[in-house]
């Protein structure tokens, strides 16, 4: 055999071994073209950390037992990007209840199972200009449920869910957000118990919305599994890592798994922009452009479309029910990145 032969041979043996030994997974290839810089970010937000860790301001959450027990001293950022780099500083594995972050992943489950006019229609998609548990916007909407992040809208979402019982259904969305989560996710016994005791106003809004005919299951037991689907653990990094999906375009980054249906994801997105904050939302998208969703438990989750989430767990809250200290962290962040996706510039145009 000549020796052009034998480096033929020798080349052919080891693109075989490339091509099957040395196989990367087809999800970890794909690249943001727009993902972060690592040492950036974990600066900046370290930054955001120092710079904020003695905030004081605000109070827990007291209206659900719960809550109002837990260490307001707790500070806890995480940010993951769509080709899976993990930066946390803080109490980043504290479990703490999911509560409004939840409705996010529900709305996202119903796009899945029905599709993005069914759920316009039957759930409607306009901000209510009142609290978020209003009774007064359920009778003034023309959806009457408002949209998907009010609670009267959240507690039909969950009603439109397929399901043939309500511990069918329970699982199915607890089995949805452990993939968006990219582990095992459990409800907080303690929470659901401490407020399924007090939800008499979610009660009451699920019979008003079946007077208006927009609740599409038993009103009390769509209660029940929201008032669970709020009581579930979710840690910083967890809650980063299900922006995250949304981010990766419905793909989690760390499992590779299809979650979300792409086309789905800016219905989802849009929606947290224009509710997301309770009261605060049109405040936020002037001041940090990113959508958004908060938790009266002192999350908050933020999404960089194309580039990653940011999490931060702080439980002292606003009037309007966020958490003080995860805004000032996330406006910090998105400020100094160039985040905000109203401005040129979050896609290098300076």
């Amino acid at each position: 055999m000549s020796k052009a032969s034998t480096r033929v041979g020798s080349l052919v043996v080891i693109a075989y071994f490339l091509a099957t030994v040395c196989v990367v997974p087809a999800f970890a290839q794909k690249r943001s073209p727009v993902a972060p810089d690592r040492a950036r970010v974990e600066a900046i937000v370290r930054e955001a950390y120092e710079k904020f860790k003695g905030d004081t301001s605000g109070k827990n959450a007291d209206y659900i037992p719960y809550l109002a027990q837990v260490d307001s001293k707790m500070f806890g950022i995480a940010v993951v990007t769509t080709d899976n780099q993990i930066l946390e500083i803080g109490d980043v594995k504290y479990s703490f209840s999911i509560q409004s972050i939840s409705k996010v992943y529900s709305l996202a489950l119903a796009l899945e199972e029905l599709g993005p006019e069914q759920v316009f229609q039957k759930i409607g998609m306009e901000p209510t200009g009142r609290a978020f548990n209003s009774p007064i916007a359920v009778v003034d909407m023309p959806s009457h449920a408002g949209n998907p992040l009010v609670n009267a809208g959240a507690i039909a979402t969950v009603s439109l869910i397929p399901a043939k019982t309500e511990d069918e259904k329970w699982n199915k969305i607890l089995n949805f957000y452990s993939k968006a989560a990219g582990e095992k996710l459990v409800l907080i016994d303690e929470v659901y118990k401490s407020e399924a005791a007090t939800n008499t106003g979610n009660k009451a809004l699920s019979y008003l919305l079946a007077k208006y005919d927009r609740i599409y299951a038993d009103p009390f037991e769509s209660v029940d599994v929201y008032t669970k689907q709020c009581s579930v653990g979710v840690n910083a990094t967890q809650l980063a890592r299900m922006g995250a999906t949304l981010a990766n375009n419905g793909v989690n980054p760390a499992t590779g798994e299809r979650v979300i249906k792409a086309e789905d994801i800016p219905y989802v997105l849009a929606t947290m922009t224009m509710a997301g904050l309770y009261d605060g939302s049109g405040g936020w998208a002037w001041h940090v452009g990113l959508p958004a969703k908060s938790g009266v438990g002192g999350g908050i989750v933020a999404i960089a479309p194309g580039k990653g989430a940011i999490a931060v767990f702080a439980p002292p809250l606003d009037e309007a029910g966020n958490s003080v200290k995860a805004q000032k962290v996330i406006e910090y962040v998105a400020s100094k990145l160039d985040y905000n996706l109203y401005s040129p510039s979050s896609v290098g145009l300076k």
